[in-house]
């Protein structure tokens, strides 16, 4: 089976360079990122679609797949920054907060491991279904979980292994 995850469009707290756990819609830009990246994928056709369940997943799932169901999975949640929601990212190491191995806990935000444990539950229960063809709409921090499940945990540096907004990825999942 084919996976594509795409992150959302832009949202205010991109711009702000913030945490946040308001669930906030896409700025003007954000939809033309959607809308750009809807022409570019056009031509592929999905069996199933399934989105966080925060607005600018769901939002950009609808503008660049505008005939298809959307299944809304709850595994699919941003990482919860918890406590630094509000915050500029800077109040953190980000290479540390995105580092697999950490020992720090900054603030309530939610354990990578956890998070991470928590996407692969929802890929592992993918490769249980007989689909071709998966889009996934979600976040930076969910796209850099498939990047630990699909190529691995490495070195345990994940800041730079994310996706940018509406930036795809495509990864094959065999089934069980």
């Amino acid at each position: 089976m084919k996976i594509y995850i795409v992150r959302h469009g832009e949202v205010p707290h991109n711009v702000l360079n913030q945490y946040n756990t308001s669930d906030e819609d896409l700025t003007e830009n954000g939809i033309n990122q959607a809308l750009n990246l809807k022409d570019k994928i056009k031509n592929l056709n999905f069996d199933i679609v399934i989105s966080s369940p925060l607005i600018r997943a769901k939002h950009t799932a609808k503008i660049i797949v505008p005939n298809n169901k959307i299944i809304i999975d709850d595994r699919l949640k941003e990482r919860n920054p918890g406590s630094l929601s509000g915050q500029s990212i800077e109040v953190t190491n980000r290479e540390e907060y995105w580092n697999y191995y950490t020992k720090i806990q900054y603030g309530t935000s939610e354990n990578i491991q956890e998070f991470f444990k928590r996407v692969h539950s929802f890929i592992d229960e993918l490769k249980t279904k007989e689909y071709k063809n998966v889009l996934i709409a979600a976040h930076s921090g969910v796209s850099k979980a498939f990047s630990g499940y699909f190529e691995g945990i490495q070195d345990g540096k994940f800041l730079n292994r994310g996706l940018k907004n509406c930036e795809i990825k495509e990864y094959q999942l065999k089934s069980n």
